[in-house]
C-alpha cells in the first residue's frame, strides 16, 4: 500500500489535525474542554509527550488555551479585526472617536499600563521625525486589553517641542486621541504609511501580553504625516499575532 503525505506527518501532528477540524465542524465550540493527555494518549496509543506536543500545536496557534487544573479549552476570544485603511480615516478621530472604536466594535477595550514621559529621541526615531541629536520626545507607551486579554503594545513618539503643554503629554489625550490634538496644534495628519512584518516575542513582550510560547507578534511600525510631508508621530506596535485579523479594504 503506498504511503500518503498524511501518514508521513509526525503522530503529533495528526492528532493536531484532528482536533482542529474537530474544532472547525463544531464539535468543540468555544470554551469546550479538549481531550487530556490521558485520553488522547488512549484514544491514539501515543506516549504523554506525543499528546501533549498535539495539544500545544493549537494552543501555539491560539486555537486553544490552558487553564490552571482544568486542562485546555478551545479558545473563546473572537479575533480584533483591525481596519487598517478606515480607522485612521479623518472622519474618525477628526469626530471626537478612538481609532480603536473602529475596530472593537461593541466589545469593552481597556487602555492600561499608560505612562507618559519626555526623553532623549531614539537614533532612529530622531532620523524618522528629523530631529538633532539633542532634541526630545514625548513617549506615550500603552497597553490595550479587551475582554481581560491583553492585545497591543504601542509607544508613540512625538516631537516635545510640537506636543509641550498639550493634552498629548497628559495619560487622557481627550475625544479623538493624538491626531485631534495635533490638528489643534497646526499640524493635523493628512497621510499615514504603516509597515508591518512578524517575529517571536520577546520575554518581556510574552509576560505583558499573556501569550504562549511559539505564538508569534505582528509588528506595525506608523508614521503620522502632516502637511508637506513633515513626519509628527512613529507609532511601534507589538499585536498578539493570535488576537488579529489585519484587514484593509480599498477602491481598485
Amino acid at each position: 500500500m503506498a504511503t500518503t503525505d498524511d501518514d508521513r506527518r509526525p503522530k503529533y501532528q495528526r492528532i493536531a489535525d484532528s482536533l482542529r477540524e474537530a474544532i472547525q465542524s463544531g464539535e468543540y465550540g468555544p470554551g469546550d474542554r479538549l481531550p487530556g493527555e490521558n485520553e488522547l494518549m488512549a484514544t491514539h496509543g501515543v506516549a504523554r509527550m506525543t499528546a501533549r506536543q498535539a495539544l500545544s500545536v493549537l494552543k501555539d496557534e491560539g486555537v486553544a488555551e490552558s487553564r490552571k487544573g482544568a486542562g485546555v479549552f478551545v479558545r473563546s476570544f473572537r479575533p480584533l479585526r483591525r481596519r487598517g485603511i478606515q480607522r485612521l480615516s479623518q472622519q474618525q478621530w477628526g469626530s471626537g472617536q478612538s481609532i480603536w472604536s473602529a475596530d472593537i466594535e461593541n466589545r469593552t477595550l481597556v487602555v492600561d499600563q499608560v505612562t507618559v514621559s519626555e526623553e532623549r529621541a531614539p537614533q532612529r526615531i530622531g532620523q524618522f521625525l528629523d530631529l538633532a541629536d539633542e532634541d526630545a520626545v514625548c513617549v506615550r507607551r500603552r497597553r490595550f486589553v479587551l475582554e481581560e486579554k491583553p492585545v497591543l503594545l504601542a509607544t508613540s513618539y512625538l516631537p516635545m517641542s510640537m506636543v509641550a503643554g498639550s493634552a498629548i503629554t497628559q495619560e487622557d489625550t481627550g475625544p479623538g486621541g493624538t491626531y485631534a490634538r495635533l490638528a489643534e496644534l497646526g499640524y493635523k495628519p493628512v497621510h499615514f504609511r504603516e509597515e508591518i512584518r512578524s517575529r517571536m516575542p520577546t520575554k518581556d513582550e510574552a509576560a505583558q501580553l499573556g501569550i504562549s510560547a511559539g505564538t508569534p507578534v505582528i509588528l506595525i511600525c506608523r508614521t503620522a504625516f502632516a502637511d508637506e510631508g513633515r513626519p509628527v508621530e512613529i507609532n511601534e506596535m507589538t499585536l498578539d499575532a493570535a488576537s488579529y485579523v489585519l484587514e484593509y479594504d480599498f477602491d481598485a
